[in-house]
């Protein structure tokens, strides 16, 4: 790449602002949103939606609580018109929701607009042209005053056409490629438009500032939209929105910078679709408010059916790490971050916390439909003893020692490493059974019985490698009389027996779990975990367990 040369800087930095937005340090209330799947994430699909589809998204996007939706481009073709007069003529437009259409400044396209929106209650006809030095030069090859005068005639047919149908509907202006205007030119000939239309705190009119191509820095376009707002005519009738798309990766970035220097209203899509690198993501817009204890005004609760029904009717795909939509975006393989989370997560318990500071998680899971059990701790060779013993005790109720959470993590990770896998909670749960609970392959236990004379005396039918015998010693206490037995009469090695019990579940049915750890006389500590609906059994079984996993090492 050695052709940096041919590149310039095609915007044009505002000269002269205060940059109030700097002192700023986070945005105070959601802006109006106005979502443009319909219209510019739908013109930008391979296969556009159907009219049912549309019908469907609509829907979904009423539902989620945008007030504002821009439906089309009724004059573009049969299709966008058939779906603004179907939502029209089956009342399908809430009473408190407002639909936007587009149009070029051209008579013949301002007539068939409001045409297709006969009978329409609540509605915002959206007028543009493009005023970049570049496209003037290169596209239209005309003068800043010729470019004005294509806006003027365009919002002047907007009255005409009003008047003469009684449609009395808010206006918007777009100067197009707004970036790579220069903010003087931008700012002439949006109050030229201003001046037509003489927008009233009544009936406001909108001036949206695209980012129709992302040119600079986002604090360039923030110093462009505050000198935009400060000198704006009738200021108090006028809703300043910003149409950020995403060349340079920076939408998120563009709207809260712009937000800052005074926008009011951000007009984008659902996961950013749109043309080329698409539009800003409302829904990681709006959950970084929300994130930030900000009532973003649109209901993310259900975001798996969401992103369904997205994927469905568009045919696009949500990245697995778009922020807060992505199927892995709050999952934590790592074991560094899972101990983190785990312990972040008791915390809040043993605190009662109404706050959410859980380290690696920017907001609770929950709160957009995720499920702690399989979003967030998520098992594979990579993982560590924190999350795996989290996932055991959260999923199952198995609260392991933590040594033991050490050993059982190595062996799950082995497993998930041997078969190049992420293992479920389930299979976790296997792999701990399996390797650790009741573990019976050498020495099973088949019966017991206690006597206290005066120390505690055991009897104990087991049964050792298929053959039936019985064992009996005496100890401290009921496991110690059991491990001298094994010790003694079966010549069986081992020292600092250590155990730790809970109950699994409640009730009549209860069984209880048992965690014992030995150490063999090499000096390898070896785990085992017995459950049963008796204690005893439990602990005699644990036992067991790690004296079987003892032998086969």
């Amino acid at each position: 790449m050695k052709n940096t040369s041919k590149y310039v800087k095609q915007f044009f930095p505002v000269q002269q602002t205060e940059m109030k937005w700097v002192k700023k340090t986070h945005i105070e209330q959601a802006p109006t949103w106005c979502s443009v799947d319909l219209r510019d994430g739908n013109q930008s699909l391979m296969i556009p939606m159907s009219l049912e589809e549309k019908l469907e998204f609509f829907r979904l996007l009423v539902k989620v609580g945008f007030k504002e939706i821009e439906v089309g481009f009724p004059a573009a073709s049969e299709t966008e018109y058939t779906f603004l007069r179907t939502l029209i003529e089956q009342d399908m437009i809430p009473d408190d929701v407002t639909v936007q259409v587009l149009t070029q400044s051209r008579e013949h396209i301002i007539r068939k607009t409001f045409e297709a929106l006969k009978g329409c209650k609540n509605a915002i006809v959206h007028l543009y042209n493009s005023t970049s030095l570049a496209q003037r030069e290169q596209v239209f090859r005309k003068s800043k005053e010729e470019i004005i005068q294509i806006a003027v005639e365009g919002a002047k047919l907007f009255e005409k056409i009003a008047a003469e149908t009684g449609a009395a509907y808010r206006y918007e202006y777009s100067p197009e490629s707004f970036t790579g205007t220069e903010p003087e030119f931008a700012l002439e000939i949006c109050n030229a438009v201003l001046d037509v239309w003489k927008p009233t705190s009544d009936r406001k009119a909108i001036i949206n500032l695209p980012v129709t191509v992302e040119l600079s820095s986002p604090h360039v376009y923030a110093n462009q939209v505050e000198y935009m707002c400060e000198h704006l005519n009738y200021k108090e009738a006028v809703v300043v929105s910003l149409h950020p798309h995403n060349d340079r990766g920076c939408a998120v970035a563009d709207s809260e910078l712009g937000l800052l220097a005074g926008a009011e209203r951000i007009e984008g899509t659902l996961f950013g679709n749109g043309e080329r690198t698409g539009n800003v993501d409302i829904v990681t817009l709006a959950l970084n408010m929300y994130a930030q204890g900000i009532e973003p005004g649109l209901d993310f609760g259900n975001m798996p059916e969401i992103t369904e029904l997205y994927e469905r009717v568009t045919g696009m795909h949500v990245y697995e790490r778009q922020p807060y939509a992505g199927k892995l975006v709050f999952a934590a393989f790592s074991g560094s971050h899972q101990d983190a989370i785990a312990k972040g997560m008791r915390w809040r318990e043993e605190q009662h916390s109404d706050t959410w500071t859980v380290p690696y998680l920017p907001i609770d899971p929950t709160d957009v439909g995720r499920e702690y059990e399989t979003d967030v701790i998520r098992i594979n060779s990579q993982s560590g003893k924190g999350g795996i013993g989290y996932l055991l005790e959260h999923n199952f109720g198995y609260v392991l020692p933590a040594k033991m959470r050490e050993d059982v993590g190595y062996t799950v990770k082995s497993v998930s490493d041997k078969e190049h896998a992420e293992l479920s909670p389930r299979e976790v749960l296997d792999v701990f059974t399996a390797h650790y609970v009741n573990i019976n392959d050498h020495i099973k236990l088949l019966d017991y019985h206690f006597e206290r004379k005066p120390e505690m005396s055991v009897t104990l039918s087991v049964e050792i490698d298929g053959v039936v015998k019985e064992l009996s010693a005496e100890g401290n206490g009921r496991l110690d009389a059991v491990s001298n037995a094994v010790k003694k009469q079966l010549n069986v090695e081992f020292s600092d027996l250590t155990y730790e019990e809970h109950a699994l579940t409640s009730g009549s049915s209860a069984q209880a779990i048992t965690y014992v750890s030995i150490t063999l006389k090499d000096g390898k500590k070896v785990w085992g975990a017995g459950i049963h609906d008796d204690i005893i059994a439990s602990s005699i079984n644990a036992l067991f367990s790690a004296v079987n996993r003892g032998i086969n090492q």
